[in-house]
């Protein structure tokens, strides 16, 4: 037998274990697309929650789970079109399967909406959707193009408005009195503005490269820092009140712990040197968007105890 026969058979094999790993990289990288926005998007449903007790109206659970399911659906898009900074920020993502992420994103928009429009509240889904696009890809008309991403802060008064307005007008929209609302909205919208920024010391070298003007590239690590501080404590003193006033129930649980753990988080992680390790990943992810579970488990524990 040949030499050729044994080289062409070891190359053949070699070429099969390329495309097995290759298939199975793929494989890996899409599960980690659609893994990827899952805690984002409960702690979203449960943030929801939170909002429908501030206000002191009885929480719908199809409404927090349809909410969950377009903040699923906005950064699962927004991760499956490719942005520049997350082939740096996220290297786990590349080489997934963006069509996957596609379908599944729609398919979690479609029930999402499906849900809301039967509660009236259709207007509401679109209103992050048509946001995360223009954010991640934007539209041209002619000369004319709009894209929300790239200018200063851009990226998180967007954030922070968007899910505001998202979160208190689910919660809120059978609510009578738009005061309560509105100071639901600047609390979460505030905070959501803090939490996309404690994100954006961690993706300093993703979005400098892709030329994304975020506070921590701008204006650095302290007067960020000190902006976030200024802001969180601007918006728990709305709270507390409006607490005060009777605009919003009394829920001191909520808030003392919001308040703890956002001063927490904000000198913990706005802190752009070094590497990260997975320990000090875990207890920014836990302490960031873990938040809303450890207060409703918290609350529940009270509450059992009182009772």
């Amino acid at each position: 037998m040949s030499s050729n026969v044994f080289s062409g058979s070891f190359g053949s094999i070699f070429k099969r274990r390329r495309t097995n790993d290759t298939a199975s990289k793929e494989k890996n990288a899409t599960f980690e697309l659609l893994k990827s926005s899952i805690l984002v998007a409960f702690s979203g449903a449960l943030r929801i929650h939170l909002a429908f007790l501030l206000l002191h109206i009885q929480s719908s659970i199809l409404t927090c789970i349809a909410g969950g399911l377009v903040i699923y659906t906005v950064y699962t898009l927004d991760r499956a079109l490719d942005s520049e900074e997350d082939s740096v920020n996220r290297t786990e993502l590349n080489g997934s399967n963006k069509k996957v992420g596609l379908a599944v994103s729609l398919l979690a928009f479609i029930i999402g909406t499906y849900i809301l429009a039967k509660e009236g509240m259709l207007a509401l889904a679109f209103i992050p959707f048509v946001t995360g696009y223009l954010y991640s890809k934007g539209i041209k008309i002619g000369k004319l193009a709009l894209k929300l991403k790239g200018g200063l802060g851009v990226k998180n008064i967007v954030v922070g408005l968007t899910w505001g307005i998202f979160i208190a007008g689910l919660a809120g929209s059978g609510c009578g009195n738009l005061i309560p609302v509105v100071m639901v909205f600047i609390f979460f919208g505030v905070k959501l503005f803090i939490n996309s920024t404690i994100y954006d010391f961690k993706d300093i070298k993703g979005d400098t490269l892709a030329g994304i003007k975020t506070l921590p590239v701008s204006l650095g690590a302290r007067k960020t820092r000190n902006l976030l501080t200024a802001m969180h404590l601007f918006s728990h003193l709305v709270i507390g009140v409006s607490i005060i006033h009777g605009a919003l129930a009394f829920e001191p649980l909520i808030i003392l712990y919001s308040f703890t753990c956002g001063l927490i988080c904000i000198q913990k992680f706005t802190n752009s040197e070094g590497e990260e390790f997975p320990s000090q990943k875990l207890e920014r992810t836990v302490l960031v968007d873990g938040e809303s579970t450890s207060i409703l488990g918290l609350r529940m524990v009270a509450g059992t105890l009182i009772a």
